[in-house]
């Protein structure tokens, strides 16, 4: 434990799957927090082992549900104050310094925003809307709970909150495929969602135009063009992951899904 954190118990958590080549790299970078609860829903790599050997409590939960797993792995935290990361997250030193401080420090707020990173095929995309990125990732056990949705969980907090210097490095996507895996599976699941909510899509609507906006706003005026070759691709298949989104929410509203054509 770093003597930074000696007065107050600070824990740490993370839910997994698969994740070995993310997984020593986040342990490593909050090996100074009193605990790190780890839950893992059936993965068949090396994570369970890498994070028993990197000194995790490693806790076996079957998948919940985004908001109702993390807000498992928070109830099992031990922590007067918890940090909640994903498996391809990692802690900067400059915010690791800024933990110390605000979990050492006299009572303030009980919930802080954290600055995030994006990393897309190794780079840092800064621009459209990709950064700063903040999330409310630290807070006292207790006063945050994820809402329960089927995808993009958000977490709920009434009360005053801070950002915190410095940053998470989340290294997303560092090939091609795990993008297009992200893309697919969370496209899925907002079409779900949003067909559950009573939404419908149009074709040349929201399969067309919408995407083609959605690049020429990111790309254009909130400067994306300014990340290079990996901006473009990424604001591309951007547009398209909407344009997957709303084509099979479209086929879930036309009653399509499984159906063969003549």
């Amino acid at each position: 434990m770093d003597p930074k954190f000696e007065t107050v118990r600070i824990s740490v958590a993370l839910i997994v799957k698969n994740e070995e080549a993310n997984l020593a790299r986040t342990l490593e970078s909050i090996r100074w927090a009193d605990e790190m609860v780890v839950v893992d829903s059936g993965s068949t790599d090396g994570s369970v082992e890498i994070a028993r050997a990197m000194g995790a409590r490693v806790i076996e939960q079957e998948w919940l549900g985004f908001a109702a797993q993390k807000n498992f792995a928070i109830s099992q935290c031990g922590g007067e104050w918890v940090l909640s990361l994903d498996a391809d997250e990692a802690v900067d030193e400059e915010l690791r310094g800024e933990i110390a401080r605000v979990v050492s420090g006299p009572d303030g707020c009980q919930a802080l925003y954290v600055n995030r990173k994006n990393y897309f095929l190794g780079r840092w995309i800064r621009h459209a809307g990709f950064y700063p990125d903040a999330k409310l990732r630290l807070f006292r056990k207790g006063v945050v709970w994820f809402e329960e949705r089927a995808v993009h969980e958000s977490m709920k907090f009434d009360g005053p909150t801070e950002k915190l210097k410095g940053n998470l490095l989340h290294y997303a996507y560092p090939t091609l495929e795990s993008y297009f895996e992200h893309m697919n599976r969370y496209s899925s699941l907002g079409a779900s969602e949003a067909a559950k909510n009573g939404r419908r899509a149009g074709l040349i609507a929201d399969v067309v135009l919408r995407p083609a906006l959605t690049f020429v706003y990111n790309y254009g005026i909130r400067l994306g063009f300014l990340d290079g070759r990996e901006g473009l691709l990424l604001n591309l298949f951007h547009a398209f992951y909407v344009s997957s989104k709303y084509a099979k929410l479209w086929a879930l509203g036309a009653g399509r899904t499984g159906r063969e054509r003549p």
